[in-house]
């Protein structure tokens, strides 16, 4: 019997420790360190491994620990039972081969927020919160391995390189570059917060200096410049190359092209004279802010409502009054669009949402959060089947909801990944007990906190609020509510607006005067252009709405409508 116990402690003893670990070492120009530590793995050389990891098929595989002041003095060993990964959870269950391997630090800096809270957490540093691009942070030169589960093996890993800065961009005649420090967002979070936009000047704007114009807001991701404006044709050396997505050759041409041609649009004599504004606001937690106020990412609606919007409309003669803006977007812009226009119902003239984040909750992608025990698998007594994250137009399944927050949090805990689950969870959760968001849903099992939904609810789910405040709000509402979307869209998105357009119709006193439109079997970013390819739409935001807006705009009897038409 005891040779027997033996025999199973030695057994056990080199599953345990018989794997692959990693030791990193850091920079002698760093001190203490904080942030997520990602060891990227890949099994071909196709790119950087810290460029590989997606929600898709061919995505290769990342595993993180976190740094908490750490010294950079001391190296800090990436093993099978302090990390987490993905799409393998375990490091020991890496099959055997040939790997190319590199290791990342996505720096954390720490915020004592007016709340009381102090937290940890990855600062935009010009990039859009991208962990894999972002200046600052520091990483290792990928190198070539073997991996063997059955062997002890330790690998040395060197962090050496530094990801440099962004240049900022550049005046040009038609487009400038504006930010400001936030008076609301500094105060929330305890140091200097800003925010700015990309502001495209209409044509004649300098020779008609007694004009006050429109203010049109395009919301969307992080924008490096404004997106879509092109002042020369296009690039006659670019590559054919292939874009996946679409199937076709030459897509990168295909962008010049449109945004050459709404150059000309925008400078002809027919297109209306507007300000034309992308935002840039970048927080701790996404690429941007979804422009409204919440407990964990502070103020944003106001700051961007109250704060930069009259800044940039009387830095270029804006007429500066609600009934002279109105939002566009699609997708994360979408939302947006139409969440300020229910959120701040006086101060913009009309929303434009094309394929918006959910705006039901009920159908919060996949999931109903009020109804579902799980947010990964479909309720069954017997039978476990997971819910469906990301498809193509003919239904192929690409990525479960499982599989993106599994992704997630291999990327960072506590709501801190920078992706897309994670956003909408730092923006509609209240403040968890430590200080960061409240968590919607368990992200290893997906059981669902329904205290947490319910706060989501009254909050943040747009359908719902305009349900419940109709009576309060209808008339400012009315008329100014557009929602398009593609019938097979690959995240789910088309249940929310199904739902959302049942609500819309069912209102009185007064009726909502909107519109909702799909496209059929068009996938993300469909926007309502049923003349053209979903690839050519998604680039027409600027040239689709603002003249549609411009036409049907409802002003005060005394507004000013001629001036700017010039």
């Amino acid at each position: 019997m005891k040779k027997l116990l033996i025999f199973l402690f030695f057994c056990c003893s080199s599953l345990i420790f018989a794997q692959t670990r990693f030791e990193v070492s850091f920079p002698k120009t760093e001190s203490k360190l904080d942030g997520r530590l990602l060891l990227l793995i890949s099994n071909n050389n196709t790119s950087e491994p810290r460029m590989q990891v997606s929600d898709g098929h061919d995505t290769q595989m990342v595993f993180g620990l976190d740094l908490d002041n750490h010294s950079a003095a001391q190296t800090r060993e990436i093993n099978a039972t302090n990390s987490f990964g993905y799409p393998i959870q375990n490091l020991s269950k890496i099959p055997a081969g040939e790997y190319y391997v590199q290791v990342l630090l996505h720096k954390y800096e720490t915020f004592k927020r007016k709340d009381g809270h102090t937290v940890k957490l990855p600062m935009d540093r010009g990039e859009g919160q991208q962990w894999n691009l972002a200046p600052g942070n520091i990483y290792s030169k990928p190198i070539k391995i073997k991996i063997n589960p059955k062997e002890n093996t330790i690998v040395t890993l060197k962090i050496d390189q530094t990801i440099p800065p962004i240049e900022e961009p550049k005046d040009t005649k038609y487009i400038k570059h504006i930010k400001i420090q936030s008076k609301l967002l500094t105060e929330f979070w305890g140091r200097p917060m800003f925010i700015g936009a990309h502001v495209l000047l209409p044509e004649g704007f300098d020779t008609h200096p007694e004009v006050k114009y429109p203010l049109a807001i395009f919301h969307g991701h992080f924008p490096a410049d404004f997106d879509g404006f092109r002042t020369i044709p296009p690039d006659e050396n670019l590559p054919n190359d292939y874009n996946e997505r679409f199937k076709i050759y030459g897509y990168q041409k295909i962008v010049q092209q449109e945004a050459y041609d709404f150059y000309k649009m925008w400078t002809g004599p027919d297109f209306p004279r507007v300000l034309a504004i992308e935002i840039q606001h970048a927080c701790q937690f996404y690429d941007d802010s979804y422009a409204v106020n919440s407990e964990n990412i502070g103020p944003y609606g106001d700051a961007i409502t109250y704060e930069l919007i009259p800044y940039i409309e009387k830095q270029f003669r804006g007429i500066g009054q609600g009934w002279a803006r109105f939002t566009y977007g699609g997708s994360t812009g979408g939302w947006e669009a139409l969440a300020v226009q229910v959120k701040y119902p006086e101060e913009y003239n009309g929303c434009f949402a094309a394929c918006p984040d959910p705006i039901d909750f009920r159908a919060f992608t996949s999931v109903n959060i009020y109804e579902d025990e799980n947010a990964y698998y479909y309720g069954s007594d017997f039978k476990k089947t997971l819910k469906p994250g990301h498809r193509d137009y003919l239904g192929q399944i690409q990525s479960t909801v499982q599989d993106m927050n599994l992704r997630e949090l291999a990327l960072g805990t506590k709501t801190r990944s920078g992706q897309q689950f994670d956003i909408w969870e730092a923006v509609y959760s209240p403040i968890g007990k430590d200080g960061y968001p409240s968590r919607i849903w368990d992200k290893k099992t997906g059981m669902i906190d329904k205290n947490v939904a319910q706060y989501w609810k009254e909050n943040y789910d747009l359908t719902y609020i305009l349900k419940r405040d109709w009576a309060k709000n209808g008339d400012k509402w009315r008329g100014k509510i557009r929602i398009y979307c593609g019938d097979m869209d690959n995240y789910y998105l088309n249940n929310a607006v199904y739902l959302a357009e049942e609500e819309l119709k069912n209102l009185s006193n007064p009726t909502y005067d909107g519109q909702v439109d799909y496209g059929d079997r068009a996938e993300h970013c469909w926007n309502g252009d049923h003349s053209q390819p979903n690839y050519i739409s998604r680039l027409r935001y600027h040239r689709m709405f603002i003249p549609k807006w411009t036409a049907e705009m409802k002003a005060p009897a005394d507004a000013n409508l001629t001036s700017w038409r010039y």
